[in-house]
């Protein structure tokens, strides 16, 4: 499967709102294969499909060794808060901390449609509440309380892939998941 460039910050597809996933064929399943290959190569512990340019609620993880995936995932957030340095593929080189939920259980499916039942603290938990704003058009940065946003957005600014101008948009493999771009 083959490695697909990552939408950066700037992209419209990281602001828009997944669709639900209704087919699980062997397209879906060739876009988890994608989203995996292309995470591990990056690297990161995480990658949403919307970051690739589908607008499917998708997402893979990476995570003390062990590799996952859930589509159409439902969250339940823990009580407990956790604060941390936190990145993403589509920001690169940069992080910042930000507060999460220390625990999470995640519901949804694999790329067969059976029923997931996931269950995560600290990195894990982080790398899913990560992805599952991916797919609401949700970004770390907007996570980030107002003096921070702003070190981030001058960051972004000075960074080498923030000054290209307009992001490029680039049609995606998975034609009939994609935005029509």
């Amino acid at each position: 499967m083959p490695i697909q460039p990552i939408r950066l910050f700037g992209d419209p597809v990281l602001r828009t709102r997944a669709d639900e996933v209704i087919d699980f064929d062997k397209e879906l399943r060739t876009l988890v294969q994608d989203l995996s290959e292309t995470m591990l190569d990056a690297p990161g512990a995480g990658l949403a499909a919307p970051q690739i340019g589908v607008s499917l609620r998708v997402f893979v993880y990476h995570v003390d060794g062990i590799l996952g995936h859930l589509v159409n995932p439902q969250l339940d957030l823990g009580e407990q808060e956790q604060d941390g340095p936190e990145g993403c593929l589509s920001f690169p080189d940069l992080q910042f901390d930000t507060r999460r939920a220390l625990t999470v259980v995640a519901r949804g499916q694999n790329m067969w449609g059976e029923p997931v039942f996931l269950e995560g603290s600290e990195l894990l938990a982080r790398a899913i509440q990560h992805e599952s704003d991916h797919l609401d058009g949700i970004l770390f940065i907007d996570r980030l309380d107002a003096a921070t946003r702003k070190l981030a957005m001058k960051a972004i600014r000075e960074a080498d892939w923030g000054a290209e101008g307009p992001p490029k948009i680039k049609l995606s493999p998975h034609a009939t998941f994609g935005l029509g771009l």
